[in-house]
């Protein structure tokens, strides 16, 4: 836990709860033991103080639920008191697992009924608790952030909804476009990145990596991606290069136009191991051409992060370009929901974000500079100086 000296100088705004809605129970609770365990090493002697009452608890969850009618409304029950509170929300708008039902049928929940769950716990709430915050990993419409002609504006819109019903901050991870914050400039807006967890989940499943120019190169697999790689290259002290989607743009295909062909732009990559960084994996099409092409043109191995894993088509695509060598491993964050299947191919490798997320809801629970955890580059330094030396960096 860095910087505890700051936490231990400062003030909690409230009493600290989490309400983790179903979608994001797993990770909650992960969450939730980090918490415990970080406040009962804090060296603070005034806890008799009424400004820490609550400060050091066993859980920090809150009992509270979403249950439905038959006809597939739901509301939303808090089972205690939330009154006076710093208030943490945290839901998982991609998980598509749970299911209820829907006048007989079963019905699997979709981002908009998660995002109907948030509202409705929001609305429980009544204006009770301190500081209301949403953490919601994967912004919900958030690829739907800009208007191209007579369309919705689906992200800005549910942030602005939010904002009127009283969420004071919003945390979220790897935003397609985070300027959708302007919809809402009163408002905390936090958008966080994963490039230390990614790190440390490649240097702890691959012994062998030589992280300099002659031997890696990181890679942005479109346009979107080039500020994060960037970033990436920059505090490994590697080269970059980026692909381009060449579309079609007389043919419109599922809503979007066709890609045509990924063009590479960079240096010479023959030999090296490629790291290809990027926000998510949905079908996966786009990234499965990518590592081809990196792997034709004579890569030794390629690692793909990815912050979220949606895996929208199932993983037989990927199972088959694995076999084909197209790629060594997939690296996703557990932000979002991982089906089975993924946790169990030999290829994959978890990111675990829980410890990051406590430490970010114990910093805002301070009111302290979130400068802290905004900038890992000192850490990743750290760890690659270590790595390099073969020592333990744990």
């Amino acid at each position: 836990m860095p910087n505890l000296r700051e936490l231990e100088n400062a003030l909690p705004v409230g009493p600290l709860k989490i309400i983790a809605l179903n979608s994001a129970e797993k990770l909650g609770r992960n969450v939730n033991d980090y918490l415990v365990t970080f406040r009962r090493n804090m060296r603070k002697t005034v806890h008799d103080d009424p400004a820490f009452r609550g400060y050091i608890e066993n859980n920090y969850l809150v009992d509270a639920s979403c249950p439905r009618f038959g006809s597939g409304e739901g509301k939303g029950e808090l089972h205690e008191s939330v009154r006076g509170t710093d208030l943490y929300l945290l839901v998982d708008v991609c998980n598509h697992s749970l299911t209820y039902s829907l006048n007989g049928y079963t019905n699997h929940m979709s981002p908009d009924d998660h995002y109907q769950d948030l509202k409705r716990m929001i609305a429980a709430v009544e204006g009770k608790a301190k500081r209301i915050n949403v953490i919601m990993p994967f912004l919900y419409e958030g690829r739907q952030h800009k208007r191209s002609g007579r369309e919705s504006l689906d992200c800005a819109y549910a942030l602005t909804e939010l904002a009127e019903m009283g969420v004071t901050n919003f945390i979220t991870f790897d935003a397609h476009d985070p300027r959708v914050q302007n919809a809402t400039p009163l408002c905390g807006f936090d958008n966080f990145t994963p490039p230390y967890q990614f790190m440390r989940a490649l240097l702890d499943n691959v012994p062998d990596l030589i992280i300099d120019k002659d031997h890696m190169m990181v890679i942005s697999p479109d346009e979107g991606a080039l500020d994060r790689t960037t970033y990436f290259a920059n505090v490994l002290g590697v080269n970059i290069g980026m692909f381009y989607k060449r579309r079609d743009y007389s043919v419109i295909v599922n809503g979007k136009n066709p890609i045509v062909a990924h063009e590479f732009l960079g240096d010479n990559i023959d030999g090296k191991d490629i790291v290809i960084v990027d926000d998510m994996i949905s079908s996966g099409g786009s990234m499965l051409d990518t590592a081809r092409q990196l792997k034709e043109m004579n890569a030794r191995r390629v690692f793909i992060c990815t912050t979220f894993g949606l895996f929208t088509d199932g993983m037989a695509a990927f199972d088959e370009a694995y076999e084909k060598g197209w790629f060594d491993k997939v690296i996703t964050t557990n932000l979002t929901y991982q089906i089975p299947e993924l946790l169990s191919r030999p290829y994959y490798i978890e990111a675990d974000m829980s410890k990051f997320l406590a430490s970010i809801i114990d910093f805002m629970n301070h009111d302290v500079s979130m400068s802290n955890v905004l900038t890992p580059t000192e850490k990743i330094r750290t760890i690659l100086e270590k790595y390099n030396k073969r020592e333990s960096y744990l």
